[in-house]
């Protein structure tokens, strides 16, 4: 059975919206290193189209060792996308979702294969309340971002968690890495 893992970036004040964050050499290492462990990503549209972004350093790297490593990884992973509009994903190791996500994700776990990731604001909020998320992972990084999306907006219920691990990074970020109590 696959373990389906929430891995989401936010400010200490909660935004979690992409361009709010801080990421440093040792936070693109740390992503790096997730997505070669796991077997498959899903994304919602929105997120997924921010995420092509790494398809232009593919074709013109940056120079800088671990944003480049990344965008490799990025590449590599199947990545599967949830979305009503887009009818193709310009993306060979993307395919486009033909079930919805809790059908998909309950078989999804079925499977053998690695760790199933997920790092859309909007999924997660959706697993979340269908109980479905095995491991919380969430980035903490060192700013005060404002306004902007707040990462549990659309919780309908309290869920307890456990923290059963948490790693720290040089310049101030720290994941935080979660369990249920109610699994």
């Amino acid at each position: 059975m696959r373990k389906l893992i929430a891995a989401i970036n936010i400010t200490i004040d909660g935004n979690c919206d992409h361009r709010a964050g801080l990421p440093d050499e040792a936070i693109h290492e740390h992503y790096t290193q997730l997505l070669g462990n796991a077997g498959l990503i899903l994304y919602g549209r929105k997120t997924y189209q921010l995420m092509q972004y790494w398809q232009s350093v593919l074709e013109q790297p940056t120079g800088e060792k671990a944003m480049d490593a990344f965008a490799w990884a990025i590449d590599k992973i199947p990545k599967l996308v949830f979305s009503r509009s887009l009818k193709e994903t310009g993306w060979s190791t993307a395919a486009i979702a033909t079930q919805d996500l809790e059908t998909t994700v309950r078989q999804l776990k079925q499977e053998n294969g690695g760790d199933i990731l997920v790092g859309s604001p909007g999924m997660i909020n959706v697993l979340t309340n269908l109980q479905l998320i095995d491991e919380w992972q969430i980035c903490i990084h060192p700013v005060l971002a404002g306004p902007g999306r707040l990462l549990f907006e659309q919780l309908n219920t309290r869920l307890p968690l456990q923290l059963v691990h948490t790693k720290t990074f040089p310049a101030g970020h720290i994941i935080l890495y979660y369990h249920s109590t109610q699994q």
